[in-house]
């Protein structure tokens, strides 16, 4: 059974950045398709971004450039490193987990992988 459990959320004024940490257990799960997603209140969730077995890359439009995700799998941590924050980007922050792909590219991902942490929330005000 995998295990995710995210840190590093928190309050900031629109402009400063935050820098979110996961950490997996066991160790293998670093070599699937793991992202960050995130669910507003009164919204539903989405997908910010992956990364997968082999470093590739993909994210939301509306944060592509402000955003970037990076694994150390000799760490078993997930980041993601939020830059530019806007109020629109206040939300819960859950990491996720594959358990069989080591892609990222099908567009499946986008509605959820197999493995959650319970989140860290981050607000933004203007």
């Amino acid at each position: 059974q995998v295990q995710l459990v995210e840190s590093g959320g928190g309050s900031v004024q629109a402009g400063g950045s935050l820098r979110l940490s996961c950490a997996a257990s066991p160790h293998t799960s670093m070599r699937y398709c793991m992202g960050w997603f995130r669910q507003a209140p009164g919204k539903e969730r989405e997908g910010v971004t992956f990364i997968d077995g082999d470093d590739a890359t993909r994210y939301l439009d509306s944060v592509k450039g402000r955003f970037t995700v990076s694994k150390d799998s000799a760490k078993s941590t997930l980041y993601l490193q939020l830059n530019n924050l806007k109020p629109e980007d206040s939300a819960l922050y859950y990491c996720s987990a594959d358990a069989s792909s080591t892609s990222c590219s099908a567009d499946w991902v986008w509605g959820g992988l197999d493995y959650w942490g319970k989140g860290t929330l981050v607000t933004v005000s203007s």
